[in-house]
């Protein structure tokens, strides 16, 4: 053989040379055997290519598990892939119930404080009460671990009749206290707060729409007519949406009969005529005042929109998020599932208050994108796509394109929002002091019969603001007293609002909170002058 030959240098780049030309031909040999190209047949032979010739042993299931969430985010932003190990908590949110132990908590100081105890629940059947905390989880500390609560969820809660031991280390007792604690079904409730707001206006909290909103939503206002209420608040700030047929079924107790509610249309979606009003409704002649913000989405624009559309009651506070389209969720075989946009829905004046999704546009930052540009403090930041304008019922002008505007823009309140403000609530100063002043007064407020009445026990606003800013002092963050006066209001009104909800609840916070709220205080404004009174025209 020629010397030459035998030289690597010489050798090595052809059989290189052949090797890929007949990896090709092999390659294209396998494709063109009768093999109809399209782009399935394209994913299952990669797939078949990956798993015979990758370097590494892969599992081909756990790649394609990675790849559907890609794949449909290529649809829109709201299709999305929930693998079946998420599947059943992400249907307690918005089915109703869940097994678990029956407490509200938030983490403060990496500990797990118990905020509110389920009346009925399995806690409090066996005795554990708001303020105590949670050191250990069967027999493991979990105190100082930084866990997510997230982590905490997942691990409180658990199949129906098994035990979970608990160790509590409460204010009244020297060591940890154990308590074995049977998980039971636990509601999952929408109406966060209902109470007569003034003695003529009812108000509600909703928090989302879920399968038993509308008959939470139904009690609520029939126990607030029989207080008196002949106006209402309904407060829908900050609620992300969920089921639509609760949203459909509210705007109905609203509206006279005939009057159209909501309508869809898709590609594969039958077209139908919109779901209107029956006029069987219990509230269909009372004043009505709707609180929306720019996280306020999906059935929440529903609601919001068969009432402005209609003409029906005044919607108030900031552009809502401007979700308009429809999502069912399809469940897969191994328990996994698509929740699937099938189709856009529009309200009764014909428009879609989707905002847009479409290439180029950065749909996830949009609410910072909002803010940037002045929207949460200036109406006029505002600007309208007037091919997208539409009329109501009785004439007034609306938009399509990006969310609801209410009829009454109210900014987002910064009075108060002082660099010392903003430091005690980055350090969670305000729910620790909060915490352990209702520890330390516990027994004497819980004789309060609602927030109110706590209100009376609490002392002077001086007294209780100089109390917090010693506290404040020894956690680190230096009074600075200018900048304490300017947020003495929003200090004051805070610290009361979480004291309250120790004691009485969330509503006991929002009772609290509302009385110092600008959005609340625009609407009982409006329904003391008449402003919402149906029907609403130019």
């Amino acid at each position: 053989m020629n010397k030459r030959l035998k030289s690597p240098a010489v050798w090595m780049p052809l059989a290189i040379a052949v090797a890929l030309v007949g990896g090709m031909w092999i390659g294209k040999s396998f494709f063109s055997n009768g093999v109809s190209w399209n782009s399935r047949t394209k994913l299952d032979s990669m797939l078949n290519l990956i798993e015979h010739n990758y370097v590494d042993d892969i599992d081909t299931d756990s790649l394609l598990e990675q790849s559907f969430s890609d794949i449909l985010s290529g649809l829109d932003p709201h299709s999305v892939y929930i693998p079946s190990s998420d599947l059943r908590s992400v249907n307690e949110e918005l089915e109703g119930s869940f097994s678990g132990i029956g407490i509200s908590f938030n983490m403060l100081g990496d500990t797990i404080n118990v905020l509110e105890v389920i009346s009925g629940g399995p806690s409090e059947k066996v005795g554990l009460l708001p303020g105590d905390r949670i050191i250990s989880i069967n027999d493991t500390v979990v105190a100082g671990k930084k866990w997510s609560n997230s982590k905490v969820m997942s691990t409180l809660r658990g199949p129906k009749d098994t035990t979970v031991r608990l160790g509590i280390k409460r204010p009244t007792a020297k060591g940890l206290l154990p308590f074995d604690v049977t998980r039971g079904d636990i509601p999952v409730t929408s109406v966060d707060a209902s109470y007569m707001i003034t003695d003529s206006v009812g108000y509600l909290k909703i928090n989302k729409f879920g399968s038993q909103t509308y008959s939470e939503f139904l009690n609520s206002m029939m126990e607030l007519g029989a207080e008196g209420a002949g106006k209402f608040i309904i407060d829908l700030r900050g609620n992300g949406g969920g089921f639509m047929e609760p949203a459909v079924l509210m705007a109905n107790e609203f509206l006279p009969a005939n009057l159209p509610i909501v309508s869809m249309k898709g590609a594969h979606y039958p077209e139908k005529d919109p779901l209107g009003s029956d006029g069987s409704g219990s509230f269909k002649n009372a004043e009505l005042v709707v609180l929306l913000d720019e996280v306020s989405a999906s059935a929440s624009e529903i609601f919001a929109g068969a009432i402005q559309d209609n003409d029906r009651g005044l919607i108030i506070g900031r552009r809502s998020f401007g979700k308009g389209l429809v999502q069912n969720q399809l469940e897969l075989p191994d328990s996994s599932a698509l929740r699937l946009t099938v189709a856009r829905y529009y309200t009764p004046s014909g428009r879609c208050i989707q905002k847009t999704y479409a290439p180029g546009t950065d749909y996830d930052r949009d609410l910072l994108t909002r803010y940037e540009h002045g929207e949460f403090y200036n109406a006029d930041s505002i600007k309208f796509d007037k091919n997208l304008e539409f009329n109501t019922l009785h004439g007034r002008t609306v938009y399509g394109g990006g969310g609801i505007m209410p009829d009454i823009f109210v900014p987002n309140d910064t009075i108060g929002m002082t660099s010392y403000y903003l430091n005690v609530v980055n350090g969670g100063l305000i729910q620790k002091y909060t915490f352990d002043y209702t520890d330390r007064n516990r027994e004497r407020l819980s004789k309060s019969a609602d927030a109110g009445e706590m209100l009376s026990l609490l002392p002077d606003d001086d007294i209780l603001l100089q109390d917090f800013v010693t506290y404040a002092a020894k956690a680190g963050v230096a009074p600075r007293w200018y900048y304490i006066n300017l947020s003495r209001d929003l200090l004051v009104s805070s610290l009361k609002a979480m004291i309250a909800r120790n004691i009485h609840g969330v509503r006991g916070y929002y009772e609290v909170y509302n009385d110092s709220d600008p959005t609340v205080t625009s609407a009982i404004e409006a329904l003391s002058t008449g402003k919402a009174a149906f029907p609403l025209t130019k």
